[in-house]
């Protein structure tokens, strides 16, 4: 099996949750970015972080002892989008594949990460549709191929994150395959500091 890699986006201003960094802010005792690569974990063999550089120290001391490589891909240019995030995260994977995911994802389904991995081979992306949209920072890609696509885009003025999948051989998740494979909660982000509350009070149930 080649090397399966997590690639974790964290380099985002997180508007909505207010002055401090959602991606190491305490949920339920454990720093958000800690609780998502936990769960990935599992199911790769390593991990790069997309952030800002002063993000770094922070994220590094989140995720001290989490028993997998951890590498870190900061953004030469930030807050420049999520799309430039992913390019630079996918150009420090090592491996073919990687596993593309939002820092604010506490949910995220080892199960079902595994599963996405496995419809990888032979395709550039395996991207999970369970209702209209495309979730596309919870998907498996071959990492040079959506990394080339996703610099295109960005130098064509393109801003739709989704844009880069359809020049990528890509294979669908339906909500079907979702529901055999994983749990809804895997897409569930947490922007707020309300949804904040609300995915505590269901980790400590």
């Amino acid at each position: 099996m080649s090397e399966r890699t997590a690639v974790v986006l964290a380099g985002g201003r997180s508007t909505r949750f207010g002055d401090e960094d959602k991606a190491v802010a305490d949920l339920a005792g454990t720093p958000m970015i800690r609780r998502v690569v936990d769960r990935v974990a599992p199911v790769v063999d390593a991990v790069v972080i997309n952030c800002r550089a002063e993000q770094t120290p922070a994220i590094r001391e989140a995720l001290d002892g989490v028993g997998r490589p951890v590498t870190f891909a900061e953004d030469e240019s930030p807050d420049e989008g999520p799309m430039a995030g992913m390019a630079t995260g996918l150009r420090a994977v090592a491996g073919e594949y990687a596993f593309v995911v939002a820092c604010d994802m506490p949910f995220v389904d080892p199960e079902f990460v595994d599963y996405l991995f496995e419809r990888a081979p032979g395709h550039e992306a395996v991207v999970p549709r369970p209702e209209q949209w495309f979730e596309t920072t919870h998907a498996v890609y071959r990492a040079a191929a959506m990394a080339e696509a996703c610099e295109a885009a960005l130098d064509a003025g393109e801003e739709r994150i989704v844009a880069p999948l359809f020049e990528l051989d890509f294979v669908v998740v339906d909500a079907e395959a979702v529901r055999e494979h994983g749990h809804r909660r895997t897409f569930e982000n947490c922007n707020t500091r309300e949804d904040f509350a609300d995915a505590e009070r269901r980790l400590r149930d």
